[in-house]
């Protein structure tokens, strides 16, 4: 099982590495594809998909919508050249809207096909790992310096993850959410906020300051205090998954990633994290 785990985890760090430094219409292509998978895996565990059909017409009107989604925000940010942030709020609204009102027109004109419930699940669902998802790509390309800057998403997630993890077996013994995450504890979640904000210092005064020749250089200070907020912020995004699996009592959202379950296993703390870092780097980057 271990080494099961360590081959994906590697194998997903390469895509990692290989999409974000990249860049462009490939991040947005693995992006879209990501988001289009964990949308499948939320609309499963939360019964907007029914047995009768692979896809419901809910399930497709959601997948084109965030096809869409991603098309349209590539095209406005990459084809302006600017890295001016304020083209993405008029694509990032409008989508919302329109996703919307079509999820309403797919719900009367099939109706009483689908209940309340469901709509609202599935016009729920595009926004939480989507869009969401879409602020790592806000980050890298709308910065220039993006490239380096969109690495803090994974710090403060799967960086802040693997100490609290290692905190919480040498010293956890206070639960702190029992009844959605046993293993995890209170001291853990300190030994996470703590590691994120240390990377997240180090990371600048080693890495952002000295490398964006120091026209966009970021106080370690500043840096610090949004590794602290944003490792709270996904683990609440993990413990928030991980409710949603347990309301609707499943062990995993899917078996794509060995070892690991589906995509929303591996990404829900990322998910909550990119939108914090992104608004974070806003207010403290000049």
């Amino acid at each position: 099982m271990f080494r099961t785990r360590l081959i994906s985890g590697i194998i997903l760090v390469v895509l990692a590495l290989v999409s974000i430094l990249t860049g462009g219409w490939v991040l947005a292509g693995v992006l879209c594809a990501i988001s289009v998978i964990a949308y499948r895996e939320l609309t499963k565990a939360t019964g907007v998909h029914t047995e009768e059909k692979n896809f419901n017409s809910l399930e497709i009107t959601g997948s084109l919508l965030i096809v869409f989604y991603y098309v349209a925000l590539a095209f406005c940010m990459l084809q302006t050249n600017s890295y001016d942030l304020s083209v993405v709020y008029p694509v990032i609204t409008i989508s919302i809207v329109m996703s919307f009102i079509t999820f309403m027109f797919v719900y009367v004109f099939s109706f009483p096909k689908y209940k309340a419930g469901q709509v609202m699940a599935a016009f729920f669902e595009l926004i939480y790992a989507p869009i969401l998802l879409s602020f790592i790509f806000m980050i890298r390309e709308g910065w220039s310096y993006g490239v380096y800057l969109v690495w803090l998403v994974f710090f403060c997630s799967w960086g802040s993850d693997t100490f609290a993890y290692c905190v919480g077996v040498l010293f956890g013994k206070h639960k702190m959410a029992p009844k959605l995450s046993p293993k995890k504890s209170i001291e853990g979640a300190v030994g996470g906020v703590v590691g994120a904000a240390v990377l997240f210092g180090l990371y600048t005064y080693f890495v952002i300051n000295p490398f964006t020749e120091e026209v966009f250089w970021i106080h370690w200070g500043s840096a610090m205090c949004l590794g602290a907020v944003g490792a709270l912020v996904s683990m609440v995004g993990d413990l928030a998954a991980s409710a949603i699996k347990r309301d609707h009592e499943i062990k995993d959202y899917g078996k794509l990633i060995p070892g690991h379950g589906g995509i929303m296993d591996r990404f829900d703390s990322v998910i909550i994290a990119a939108p914090l870092i992104f608004i974070g780097l806003a207010l403290i980057t000049p």
